[in-house]
C-alpha cells in the first residue's frame, strides 16, 4: 500500500467517525458499547467535529504526504486502540464491534508507525550525507 493510498484510507476512517458521532452518536454507543447513551446529544455530537476535522485536514492532496499529517493520523489512530482496547478488557459484555474497531485502529496505527518511521530514517540519512554546516 502506497502512503499517500494510506492516509487516505486513516483520514477516510476518522472523518467517516466524526460524520456519524455528529448525525447519530446514540448509534455509535449502542454499536461500541452495546449500552444506552446516557449524556447530553450535543456534546457528543460537538465532539464529532474534532475527528471530522481531523479527517478533512489529514486528506491528502495532490502533493506528497507529510511527515505531520502522518503523526497526526498515527496519534489519533494509536490513542483510540489503547481507549477501545481499554473498554474492551474493562467494560464487562461489550458489543461484537468493539475489538474489530480497535484492532482497525491497532493495525493503521502500526502501518502509520512503520510510515513514520521510513520519513524520520529517510531524512536522518539526508542531514548525515549534508555534514556540518
Amino acid at each position: 500500500m502506497t502512503p499517500k493510498r494510506l492516509v487516505m484510507l486513516s483520514a477516510a476512517l476518522v472523518l467517516a467517525t466524526g460524520v456519524v458521532l455528529m448525525a447519530a452518536p446514540e448509534f455509535v454507543v449502542r454499536v461500541l458499547l452495546g449500552g444506552g447513551f446516557s449524556g447530553d446529544v450535543k456534546m457528543a455530537r460537538f465532539a464529532g467535529f474534532a475527528p471530522f476535522v481531523l479527517g478533512l485536514v489529514c486528506w491528502p492532496g495532490q502533493d506528497d504526504v507529510t511527515t505531520q499529517t502522518i503523526w497526526s493520523l498515527f496519534t489519533y489512530d494509536l490513542l483510540s486502540a489503547l481507549y477501545l482496547g481499554y473498554f474492551l478488557f474493562t467494560a464487562g459484555p461489550v458489543r461484537l464491534l468493539l475489538g474489530p474497531a480497535c484492532a482497525i485502529h491497532a493495525l493503521l496505527a502500526f502501518l502509520l508507525a512503520g510510515l513514520a518511521y521510513e520519513r524520520f530514517s529517510a531524512i536522518k540519512a539526508r542531514s548525515s550525507k549534508s555534514g556540518p554546516v
